[in-house]
């Protein structure tokens, strides 16, 4: 899918929830960010993710839903990402250049499962307790 298609279809919830994945999340990020400024970037980000939830009939939890941490810590990481490596001529070459970005699991490098799992960092954002987040 190409880049227009994924974010209309992920603004307007209508992108498949089997297609709401890892790395659509990443793709769409990169877009808002290759788009905005990080803050506005963000806001897009937080407001789209709660709105497809909401859709998509997904239930706020403790370990499902919107997640304020991981929202901001991979924006920031994506965005560190661009800055230092490029932003390739899209979200797909973008994704194929950096594959170190797939990895659902990078975020252990900054946080411990218990601060990035408690309800405040669900909540707010908390700052990593491992190493910090690239700038």
């Amino acid at each position: 899918m190409d880049d227009e298609t994924l974010l209309a279809q992920f603004e307007a919830c209508t992108l498949p929830e089997e297609q709401w994945n890892h790395r659509a999340h990443v793709r769409v990020a990169y877009l808002y960010l290759r788009r905005h400024p990080f803050d506005e970037a963000l806001r897009r980000m937080r407001e789209g993710v709660e709105r497809y939830n909401k859709v998509r009939g997904v239930r706020d939890q403790p370990h499902r839903g919107y997640h304020e941490t991981l929202t901001q810590a991979w924006l920031t990481i994506i965005a560190a990402t661009m800055k230092h490596h490029g932003v390739g001529k899209d979200s797909l070459d973008f994704c194929e250049n950096q594959p170190q970005l797939l990895h659902r699991t990078l975020l252990r490098l900054y946080y411990t499962r218990h601060r990035m799992m408690s309800p405040e960092a669900k909540r707010q954002f908390v700052e990593p307790d491992i190493a910090p987040l690239p700038k």
